[in-house]
């Protein structure tokens, strides 16, 4: 059996590395909070940007002729009444 000193500087010692440890993972989580939620920011500010890249690009694309049998709007009848229209 160890004498009193000893016993009070190993308990103290003890407690005084469970309270570090337990800051020390508070302080480690709050900057783990703080980075998971910059990140999810981040992807939603990215997430955001492909979609505005997206419409623009939609937007500049030039109409397709719907004189185009290719094209799934092409319309037969309305081409054939506008050929009668203009003749």
């Amino acid at each position: 059996m160890g004498s009193p000193t000893v016993n009070v500087v190993r308990y103290t010692a003890l407690f005084t590395g469970v309270v570090y440890g337990w800051y020390h993972r508070r302080t480690l989580q709050a900057a783990h909070d703080v980075h998971k939620i910059e990140a999810a920011a981040y992807q939603r500010e990215h997430l955001i940007a492909q979609a505005k890249e997206a419409w623009m690009k939609k937007q500049a694309a030039p109409p397709q002729s719907a004189d185009d049998p290719e094209d799934p709007r092409f319309d037969l009848e309305k081409l054939i009444a506008r050929w009668e229209a203009t003749s």
